[in-house]
């Protein structure tokens, strides 16, 4: 069962989704010490006291990740530094290309009107 359980959704795509996972899973490799291969869209990580999964689907990413005893104690720092990286990746992406879809566009000011006579 997994201590953490975390979904984000996504509009990039599943090529672009995968790379951001493949960033996001580098720098947290490298903050926490993790070694991790990929099988298809499912990373598989691990280290001493964690095990976990990170699945890369067409609309979503899900991160699971199952903690040892004594890592569970720093389960909110954890759980706060894999929001963050989401966040980034992820969160922010969607919400950049939903406001450049919603934005209005600008319109060309009139010029000055004559009179008629």
């Amino acid at each position: 069962m997994a201590d953490i359980d975390i979904r984000r959704a996504h509009h990039l795509g599943r090529a672009d989704a995968r790379e951001a996972a493949d960033r996001m899973a580098d720098k947290l490799g490298r903050k926490f010490g993790l070694k991790g291969d990929w099988d298809g869209d499912v990373l598989r990580f691990e280290r001493p006291g964690v095990a976990g999964t990170l699945t890369v689907g067409p609309k979503d990413v899900r991160l699971s990740v199952a903690l040892g005893f004594l890592l569970k104690a720093m389960k909110g720092s954890i759980e706060q530094a894999i929001q963050h990286e989401l966040d980034a990746l992820f969160a922010g992406k969607t919400a950049a290309k939903t406001r450049t879809a919603a934005a209005p566009t600008k319109k060309k000011a009139a010029g000055p009107r004559k009179k008629g006579g």
